[in-house]
């Protein structure tokens, strides 16, 4: 179940130490149920994503506590919701399929990670069952699972990302209307950030 392999380093980063055998054994080619609580239990992942050229690109994915849903120990199900219809994200994935995505729980220092590929489910009836305050989503991602594993606490200890006294007061930066007025040359009035949380909520 484990894959206990890397690809040889690029010369460039010969310089490093070697991988530690306990970094290459936790690596798993299916959820087990620790992976599949930290799931359940996350309201928040990054998903990344390559065109044809391989031009990556990422996006936030979040929700209640288990938005993403484990369908069994290899399949993950992922429902798309109400966002800026861009599809960056959605029309590299349906040319193609590899995704990766970083689970996050606020509190833990530890994070998951995992590498797969996906299949569009577009079957109103299937997407129906993940409907939230009457809406289904347009579609949804049914991810097959190549690899998987926890992700060290480093990263997150140093930039004290769950820490009270690393909350940066929203203040120390111009709303988002503001940003948006001032990047687009826009001639209507910037949207307030209030006003803006406002529209948000009510397509959630």
């Amino acid at each position: 179940m484990t894959k206990t392999k890397l690809p040889a380093r690029p010369e460039q980063l010969s310089h490093y130490p070697d991988t530690s055998p306990r970094s290459l054994a936790k690596e798993l080619t299916a959820l087990d149920p620790h992976c599949t609580k930290f799931i359940a239990l996350a309201p928040f992942c990054v998903l990344a994503s390559a065109d044809t050229d391989a031009c990556p690109d990422l996006s936030p994915r979040g929700g209640a506590p288990g938005f993403a849903t484990v369908i069994d120990a290899n399949t993950i199900l992922l429902p798309d919701r109400p966002g800026n219809n861009r599809l960056d994200n959605l029309g590299n994935l349906a040319r193609n399929p590899k995704i990766a995505l970083i689970f996050m729980i606020p509190g833990v220092n530890e994070t998951l990670r995992i590498k797969g590929r996906v299949s569009l489910v577009t079957d109103p009836a299937e997407l129906a069952r993940f409907a939230e305050q009457g809406t289904a989503p347009r579609s949804m991602l049914r991810i097959t699972i190549d690899r998987v594993f926890l992700h060290c606490a480093k990263a997150l200890m140093r930039s004290k990302l769950w820490q009270p006294d690393a909350i940066v007061d929203r203040s120390v930066l111009p709303t988002m209307g503001k940003m948006i007025k001032d990047q687009t040359n826009a001639p209507e009035p910037a949207e307030t950030q209030d006003a803006m949380e406002k529209r948000y909520r009510n397509t959630l």
